[in-house]
């Protein structure tokens, strides 16, 4: 049986990445912060006769990261895909332009995406390098690669965590472990939900396939950018 660890597991793109997974038959470990809520997600996945389990930390503690993932492993026999997206809340990610970033507004930005991102890898990749398989994807929104002037701290680290992760693909190059990052050009959901107004939204549903072709027929590929 094949798993996936979904790092910022969350009721949008989380959920779907692990409804794509787990209707092919992989077993899904849910890690974020909140416990309460990864226990709901698991509880709609099993109803949907998805085996899938909650193993809550924050990614700004990369010891209780590092251990949610191990943990996850021993449980599920070993993580074949990870997927990292944390969202930061509005309440933890203060958007600023670039004119009015302070270093610290990039720094916690830096913490979230590029640190988690790091952190996570070290715990699953040693394993994946050792079987000769595996697959690592990242998520941002394209502010990474074409940035927006509103969140021009989280672009700027955004930016960081997709340069890692082509050059990550490159030096997996050969050995059966896939490094993707995934660009996402439109707000997740409603109109409502974008931070830029008149941003173009789609469903997470209609995102969550890219993962799996990432995983499957696009191997070869560091990047993929969802538009509509």
């Amino acid at each position: 049986m094949s798993s996936i660890a979904i790092v910022g597991a969350g009721p949008g793109l989380g959920l779907a990445v692990a409804r794509t997974f787990g209707s092919r038959g992989f077993d899904v470990a849910l890690i974020s912060r909140n416990r309460a809520k990864l226990d709901e997600l698991a509880g709609l996945l099993k109803a949907e006769g998805i085996t899938a389990e909650a193993f809550p930390a924050d990614v700004l503690d990369r010891d209780a990261l590092t251990q949610a993932l191990k943990d996850a492993a021993t449980h599920f026999g070993g993580i074949d895909v990870l997927e990292y997206s944390p969202v930061g809340g509005a309440g933890s990610t203060t958007l600023t332009v670039p004119t009015e970033i302070e270093p610290f507004h990039v720094q916690h930005e830096i913490e979230f995406q590029l640190y988690g991102a790091i952190a996570a890898t070290r715990a699953v990749l040693p394993a994946m390098r050792e079987a000769g398989a595996g697959t690592l994807l990242y998520t941002t929104g394209a502010g990474s690669i074409d940035p927006v002037p509103q969140v021009g701290n989280v672009n700027a680290a955004a930016a960081a965590l997709r340069n890692w992760v082509i050059n990550l693909h490159k030096e997996l190059d050969g050995t059966g472990v896939q490094a993707a990052h995934v660009g996402i050009d439109v707000a997740i959901g409603s109109n409502a939900d974008a931070v830029v107004a008149g941003f173009p939204t789609a469903p997470a549903e209609q995102i969550s396939p890219v993962y799996w072709e990432l995983h499957t027929t696009d191997r070869d590929k560091a990047e993929r950018v969802f538009r509509v």
